[in-house]
């Protein structure tokens, strides 16, 4: 799937609880992009190779969590997430580095449209920042507890 910068953000019609995402993705020069989980939740893509690791970079969960490390590729180069949540923990691998090892969420993102942080919610790729492409979309469901 490819994306000028100009497009919708995609939804799953699907909800989700506790899973496993892998996504390959390539980002341009300058644009940036994400992932929303839950509907609540953003990993944020962009162009940022060689800059300092903080909350707002590739792979961090944006503007909660900083990953350890910048693993950043240049732009224009395909990289690979693997996001793993199960309830409010997240992990993050990004080109083979772990860069967040089950960090608590503590609260919504700038991508949530949906506030309900209990419930499942659905997955979803951010189109309208600046020229991304996604390919290899997986998403294995982990143990779904039926209380959710």
């Amino acid at each position: 799937m490819k994306s000028t910068g100009h497009a919708k953000n995609l939804i799953t019609t699907g909800k989700y609880w506790n899973f496993l995402l892998h996504v390959e993705y390539n980002v341009a020069e300058h644009s940036n992009s994400g992932i929303g989980l839950r509907g609540r939740y953003e990993v944020q893509i962009q162009d940022d190779y060689g800059k300092p690791a903080e909350s707002h970079i590739n792979g961090a969960l944006y503007s909660r969590i900083k990953p350890l490390v910048n693993a950043s590729k240049k732009a224009g180069e395909w990289q690979t997430a693997e996001i793993r949540i199960v309830g409010r923990d997240v992990s993050v691998t990004l080109n083979g580095q772990p860069i967040i090892v089950r960090q608590k969420i503590e609260g919504l993102t700038g991508i949530a449209f949906s506030p309900f942080e209990a419930e499942r919610g659905p997955l979803e790729l951010q189109g309208d920042h600046g020229p991304v492409e996604f390919r290899n979309i997986v998403l294995t469901p982990l143990y779904q507890p039926q209380s959710h």
